[in-house]
Parts: structure tokens; sequence; C-alpha cells
């Protein structure tokens, strides 16, 4: 559903968060795209952005990354989804975490994600925090996207995150915004 993230130690330099509106991303495709999208389910998996040779996963240990890998295998979620307190649809791919368009050549989801992707990063459905010492921001994950700008090294980043769980994503054509 969405999660909190407390700065705890941020860097002195970089180390942003930068959000980006799902529901503008998706609003500012055409509606032929719009409507040929939300047909669409497409795989999630969190290997995508956590590999097992990559250091977080080698940190994590190979028996709690295979544990991870079993409690939480890829999902297909639908490409657009529908926003369950407000009705609104938003579009639901992200590069962290999206492997495929189902139902499509590869070369065809390799290409419509690879645009949906370059779509979703436009500075005009953005917006940047700059973390102080005790900040606070809290998001809903079923309308945005966030990325943390890894700009910072070698200094360290240190951050409190409690993820709240929330529904299963789902398309409703006939839901209306509120």
């Amino acid at each position: 559903m969405g999660a909190v993230l407390y700065a705890e130690r941020p860097p002195s330099n970089g180390g942003d968060t930068i959000w980006s509106d799902s529901e503008a991303t998706l609003a500012a495709l055409s509606r032929p795209l719009q409507a040929f999208l939300s047909t669409l389910d497409a795989d999630h998996d969190f290997t995508k952005s956590f590999p097992p040779h990559l250091l977080a996963s080698k940190n994590a240990g190979a028996d709690r990354y295979e544990q991870a890998r079993r409690e939480h295998p890829p999902v297909i979620h639908p490409v657009v989804r529908t926003h369950p307190e407000t009705g609104r649809p938003s579009l639901f791919v992200n590069y962290g975490f999206t492997t495929r368009i189902n139902g499509l050549a590869p070369k065809e989801s390799a290409t419509i994600l690879r645009f949906l992707f370059e779509h979703i990063q436009k500075p005009e459905f953005q917006v940047r925090w700059t973390w102080k010492r005790g900040s606070l921001a809290f998001w809903d994950n079923r309308a945005t996207q966030h990325y943390a700008v890894n700009d910072y090294l070698p200094h360290r980043r240190i951050m409190r995150r409690a993820t709240i769980l929330g529904d299963r994503p789902f398309y409703d054509p006939r839901a209306s915004a509120s």
C-alpha cells in the first residue's frame, strides 16, 4: 500500500528521493495506448533489482536470499491498476520489478516496457525530496513510484523504512475518479 521513510543520517550531499505520479503518467498517454495497456498483465519479480550476484543479495546470505525467493515468487499484476480508494487508474509497471508484459512477443514487450520506463522518468511527473536529519516521508505505492538517487557515495545514507502491506493490484474498467 505504501511506505514510511525516516532519515536517520542522510548524506551531506545527494541521496535525494524522487517520486513519480503513476496516475499522471498514464493520463499523459494517448487514449488508444491507455486502452491497449489496460488489457495487459505483466510479470513482476524482485530478483530483477536484487539478483543473487549483487552485494545486497550476498549480504543477506544465500539461505536468507533463497528463503525470500521462495516466499516472494514472481507475480502477475495488471499494467494499469485501479486505486482501491479513489477509483483512479494508474500505470503499474516499474523498472525495478517488471520483467515482461504477458501475451506479447519478447521484443514487443521489451520495446513497450522501455518506452513506459522512460515515460515514467519525465520530470513533469516527478517531485524530488532532499533529506534532512529527522525528515519523514509517507507515500502511496498504489499511485506513485520512487527512486533513491545513488549520488552520495562514498558517504552513507542511513534510513529507517516501514512498508505497509495493501491490496492485490487490480484493474476495474468501470471505476471512475471520486
